[in-house]
């Protein structure tokens, strides 16, 4: 008899964890499969949660009622803000994680979720039967459920690359998928093959750190989950290195030996974070490249070396590391690889991850030809999240590009598609002033609370937080009189005084003042938080502009809210280009806005695309009556 189930999650790396816990969250019977329990939420690569455009992520997937921001907060060794230097709409948390404690506190969620059953097992095909979904495990064991979200990481037949060694193994030596990928090509699912990579791991025993630039954390600052009532205590410090004239002689004089140039990895590797041979190759006028060293974990001494991923053989490996300062006798404990998996093409699916081809399966992750926990993990949500509404009978969870970074992601690659790993960045997303971290919960908590994932608590603070805004806001019109201390304050923070009495709105906007400051000098405010205060001074500072990206907002919604029917035929339709309807007919987007983001479609497309759309839906209302 097989095992019947409403859902089943194939995979527990980020992106199936958070499908499984929106699934059971939502209390439909959700099983979870993994390749290795011991593999389930694992940093396989970096130990770090975050970083630019990453952060952002994080935050939405809290915001909507994800797990990964909390779970990062809790297990954080370190974290700093990036991009201090620049402007809000670019800054984004990083955290150095124990990667150790991180595996343990997700296991813990899951383990203890109600209506979720976590269950060790290579899942080696898929079948469609009547509606239900038929999964069977190498062991022989049968499943069926109505919808199943595929979330399979790397491990889809993967093998690692170490010179002219190889093995058909996944991350850090777990087994791997060897025949899923043949039962996903039957169903019609274009393959396609990628490659990353991690580095080696030092002793830190055995690194010089003296001679090494610190990095250390920053205190008292906004952590990833806007549950998470204490701030981040930093635990450890990562160090600063660069590569040399040295290094690079070491690698070009072996080059005939590194499989990522020579053409023995054959799957297509990410751009943004190639191998260190890759990067002297193409940036061969840089005489260094920077190196960032990163604790495990509080409970190893193993240190990961940001930066310097590598496939050479294990004794190059060696003499590369040892040529670095603060390296010149580390003790390498694991050897870096390469690693090539397969992936769908993501323009299979529709906005809402489920396929094109097939109702009810859903896709997530590095499935989907992205790099990246935070990417993975923010397209599990969305994926579990519809998997549910499918279930309910439902509408789907669709976050457009103006809503959030997610929907940036998303609508990416399922209407770009990507011919190599993709990386979130934040000069991705146009609209990323409105799509700040500290407003991610203002943005998207209320979408969270409507699709069943927002709890009470996390509700009722969310409201509080809104009402503390308001108040605020109401009361920046108060003028403060003009008096000698004014001035003074104006003075030693070089602000020029003002003649007359000042709105605090008008003080915020200028430069050398915020709201926090002018509280403090003049008792206001005092019941309210930091982050109230500075999400208040954000808004005042930026005002011009974020009315301007709100009005391009509206215009594009706008766009996003003209649906294109399900039965429009591209090819029975006149005016359009023989190579529009081509393209439109292969991706087959779902609304205006998405249409008008296909590579290839022009504005005058768009124009003639809109009144077609028109004339459809009126000859059809016409049939109708």
């Amino acid at each position: 008899m097989k095992e019947t189930f409403e859902a089943i999650v194939i995979g527990a790396g980020h992106a199936g964890c958070e499908a499984a816990l929106a699934l059971a969250r939502k209390k439909h019977k959700t099983l979870l499969l993994t390749i290795s329990l011991d593999a389930l939420a694992f940093l396989a690569c970096n130990p770090s949660i975050g970083g630019t455009a990453k952060g952002q992520l994080v935050s939405e997937i809290d915001a909507l009622g994800g797990q990964m921001g909390f779970t990062a907060d809790k297990t954080a060794i370190q974290i700093r803000m990036l991009n201090r230097g620049r402007g809000p709409a670019v800054q984004s948390l990083r955290a150095q994680e124990d990667k150790n404690e991180y595996h343990v506190e997700m296991k813990k969620v899951v383990e203890n979720t109600p209506n979720l059953f976590l269950k060790q097992g290579e899942v080696e095909s898929v079948k469609l039967e009547n509606g239900k979904k038929i999964i069977k495990t190498a062991v022989g064991d049968e499943f069926e459920s109505d919808v199943v979200v595929f979330a399979t990481g790397v491990y889809l037949d993967s093998r690692i690359i170490i010179g002219k060694y190889t093995e058909s193994v996944g991350p850090n030596g777990f087994k791997n998928a060897k025949n899923l990928s043949k039962s996903l090509k039957k169903l019609g699912y274009e393959l396609y093959r990628f490659k990353t990579g991690t580095p080696a791991r030092v002793n830190a025993r055995s690194v010089n750190f003296d001679e090494l630039e610190i990095q250390k954390g920053e205190e008292n600052i906004q952590t990833f989950s806007f549950m998470t009532n204490k701030r981040i205590k930093n635990k450890a410090c990562c160090y600063l290195t660069y590569t040399n004239e040295k290094t690079h002689e070491i690698i070009r004089n072996n080059l005939d030996k590194a499989p990522a140039i020579s053409g023995e990895i054959v799957g297509v590797g990410p751009r943004y974070c190639p191998s260190i041979e890759t990067k002297i190759v193409r940036f061969a006028d840089k005489d260094r490249h920077q190196l960032f060293l990163e604790p495990e974990s509080l409970s190893t001494a193993e240190v990961y070396i940001q930066g310097f991923s590598t496939s050479m053989p294990t004794d190059i490996q060696e003499k590369m590391v040892h040529s670095v300062k603060g390296l010149e006798n580390a003790e390498i404990m694991r050897d870096s690889y390469a690693i090539e998996y397969d992936c769908i093409n993501p323009q299979q699916l529709k906005l809402s991850l489920e396929s094109k081809l097939h109702d009810g399966l859903f896709f997530a992750g590095q499935i989907n030809g992205t790099s990246g926990y935070e990417e993975a993990a923010a397209q599990g949500l969305i994926a579990g999240i519809n998997a549910a509404l499918k279930l309910e009978n439902k509408e789907p969870l669709i976050l457009s590009r103006c809503d959030a970074y997610i929907g940036v992601l998303i609508d990416d690659i399922v209407t770009k598609g990507t011919n190599e790993p993709y990386r979130m960045m934040t000069s991705r997303a146009e609209y990323r002033l409105s799509l700040r971290q500290d407003n991610a919960d203002l943005r998207l908590t209320q979408i969270g609370r409507n699709v069943g994932l927002v709890d009470d608590k996390r509700y009722r603070k969310f409201l509080k937080k809104k009402m503390a805004l308001e108040k605020v806001y109401k009361n920046l019109d108060e003028k403060i009189k003009i008096s000698d201390k004014l001035k003074k304050f104006f003075e030693n923070n070089k602000e020029n005084p003002p003649k007359n009495s000042i709105s605090i709105k008008d003080m915020i906007k200028r430069s050398n003042l915020d709201l926090i400051k002018i509280s403090k000098e003049f008792g206001l405010f005092s019941e309210m938080e930091e982050d109230i205060l500075n999400e208040i001074n954000l808004i005042v500072k930026f005002e011009g502009y974020l009315k301007q990206q709100q009005e391009d907002i509206e215009k594009a919604k706008k766009a996003e809210q003209i649906k294109i029917p399900e039965d429009f035929v591209y090819e029975k339709q006149k005016g359009l280009k023989i190579e529009t309807i081509q393209k439109l007919s292969q991706i087959k987007p779902e609304n205006l806005g998405q249409a008008s983001r296909v590579s290839g479609v022009s504005p005058a497309d768009i124009a003639v695309l809109s009144v077609l759309i028109k004339k459809h839906q009126g000859e059809k209302n016409e049939r109708k009556n």
